[in-house]
């Protein structure tokens, strides 16, 4: 089934909508996660820790140890957490620096990306990962720098939750568009409510093997960027 939204700027998801999750859940968790107590004990990184002592319930004189087994407690259910999401972020962007780890992207959304850039059409991404991992996610995506057809990038400290119709109000004024120009595509059917209910335009993405594969959505649904003709 081909969709043919028409907008001023589309905005993405990524986990199970550009790239797989079982990637991000899997190699990049995998890399995160011995490096928990080296991150928690840099200065820049203080808030991030304090946050996620409170978040927690840990007491505040918890060691790096027990700050980062907290942690890895919430990634192995998940848990979209704004102080690890940080924390993760920058373990993230350091190792995509340094070659030791490279992101992925679905083989049908690098190629629809520069299409609708070519059109004019704004692209922004808003995801539960914090900024500072979305932007060498996409940098360092195997098909090439798509980083530069992005020109706003959102998460949860800077919009709030994704599950939060105020968010994508907050996103909206950010990029000065009104929202029923706006797109949001995303896999999940509470984000999907959560921007309709802003009065935004959505497309679900119900990609076989993913964690919201086969749900209940609002809405168009549609299974690979192909079958999205965007237009202005």
């Amino acid at each position: 089934m081909t969709v043919t939204p028409s907008a001023d700027v589309v905005v993405l998801d990524i986990e199970g909508t550009t790239s797989e999750a079982g990637f991000i859940l899997g190699d990049l968790y995998d890399f995160a996660r011995p490096r928990l107590e080296e991150a928690l004990g840099r200065e820049s990184l203080r808030a991030a820790r304090a946050d996620a002592i409170a978040e927690t319930g840990l007491p505040a004189d918890a060691t790096d140890t027990e700050v980062a087994d907290a942690l890895r407690a919430l990634m192995a259910t998940d848990v979209k957490s704004t102080p690890l999401k940080t924390i993760q972020g920058v373990i993230w962007a350091e190792g995509f620096a340094a070659g030791e780890i490279t992101s992925q992207f679905f083989d049908d959304v690098p190629p629809r990306l520069r299409s609708w850039a070519d059109q004019g059409l704004r692209i922004a991404v808003y995801s539960s990962g914090s900024v500072a991992s979305q932007q060498p996610w996409f940098r360092h995506a195997p098909q090439g720098d798509l980083s530069t057809l992005v020109e706003a990038w959102f998460d949860t400290v800077n919009a709030g939750g994704k599950k939060d119709a105020s968010s994508y109000a907050t996103i909206a004024e950010a990029l000065g568009v009104a929202p029923a120009r706006a797109l949001f595509l995303t896999d999940h059917p509470e984000e999907v409510a959560a921007a309709r209910a802003a009065g935004w335009q959505t497309v679900a993405l119900d990609r076989a093997g993913e964690p919201w594969a086969g749900a209940a959505f609002e809405g168009p649904v549609v299974h690979t960027f192909d079958e999205i003709e965007l237009g202005r």
